[in-house]
């Protein structure tokens, strides 16, 4: 999907659930990553992350939309826009839009040390120099015996 699609859809979503034009920018934004949207309250843009389309499909990323677009109107109307507020949760509702986003998957790489005396293992995000440290348990050499990749929810 491109610019000029992503702000079609947005303006064909904002008529079709709430009947209000979106008068503003909405764009994509490849830096957000905890997020699916966000909406700018200074220039009342809209920015989408697009992992979220390829990751959920199209479906879901429609729902972001609502959920960025009962900002943007609740905001323009001076309403309660923020997540906490009754207007907003009861907008929300209405359109069928979710209050948080599903977290995407990501792929790590996971290291494994196993101790050469006490025969311990663990796994470590980071890798290190084995020959500066020693096992916490019995003070033995560290080895590096492998890796595996683990897919974590947690963006």
């Amino acid at each position: 999907m491109k610019q000029a699609e992503l702000q079609q859809h947005m303006e064909e979503v904002s008529l079709q659930f709430f009947h209000k034009e979106f008068r503003h920018q909405a764009s994509f934004n490849n830096r957000l990553r905890t997020t699916g949207g966000r909406y700018l309250l200074q220039s009342h843009n809209i920015e989408m992350n697009p992992k979220y389309l390829e990751n959920f499909g199209l479906a879901y990323f429609i729902d972001i939309m609502k959920h960025e677009l009962c900002h943007y109107h609740l905001h323009l109307e001076k309403k309660g826009y923020q997540h906490r507020d009754k207007d907003f949760r009861e907008l929300l509702k209405k359109v069928g839009a979710p209050r948080f986003c599903a977290t995407i998957p990501r792929e790590i790489t996971m290291h494994e040390y196993t101790c050469e005396h006490c025969k311990k293992s663990f796994l470590r995000q980071r890798r290190f120099n084995v020959n500066r440290y020693r096992c916490g348990a019995c003070q033995g050499r560290l080895r590096e015996t492998g890796s595996q990749k683990i897919y974590t929810e947690n963006a």
